[in-house]
């Protein structure tokens, strides 16, 4: 049983809900190409400083900008951020493997870690969570899930 755990920002948990429904054998919206056995420890929804403080035990930093404690970093940043987040909740849950997201400028960025491997990639799509229109931030989140989801497969895929 593969053990995982997320801490997401943009991604809304929904990485979590598609995990943990996968797990139980009802996907939601993903299409799994996959097969293994997976446990959802804990799915989180951090977009805040406070959060990432208070919850993930970490001091995140600086980011570009907030908006009512929301972090608003750039992409690079947000790579940064994301690695920290998915490393941060995966040992404080004892999971095999840690996903992070969070995208305030940019594309965003997707952790996903493990004993073995750490990558971070980003979405298909540019936005920014300041100006932006909610359907161009609601089209970088569909990515940002599809893409962290993909991510995850690759590391439960057999070799």
């Amino acid at each position: 049983m593969i053990r995982v755990a997320t801490a997401e920002c943009f991604t809304h948990g929904i990485v979590a809900r598609e995990i943990h429904a996968y797990s139980m054998g009802y996907p939601m919206n993903y299409r799994w190409s996959v097969d293994a056995e997976v446990s959802l420890v804990a799915g989180l929804f951090i977009p805040t400083l406070s959060g990432v403080r208070s919850i993930l035990r970490f001091e995140p930093p600086e980011p570009s900008a907030t908006l009512n404690d929301i972090k608003v970093y750039t992409e690079r940043e947000d790579e940064r951020v994301a690695l920290m987040m998915a490393r941060s909740v995966r040992r404080l849950t004892g999971a095999d493997i840690g996903i992070g997201t969070t995208a305030g400028t940019g594309r965003g960025g997707i952790a996903v870690v493990s004993d073995e491997r750490e990558d971070v990639i980003n979405s298909d799509v540019e936005a920014d969570l300041r100006f932006s229109d909610p359907d161009e931030i609601l089209a970088r989140q569909k990515s940002g899930i599809r893409r962290a989801l993909e991510l995850f497969e690759s590391f439960i895929s057999p070799p």
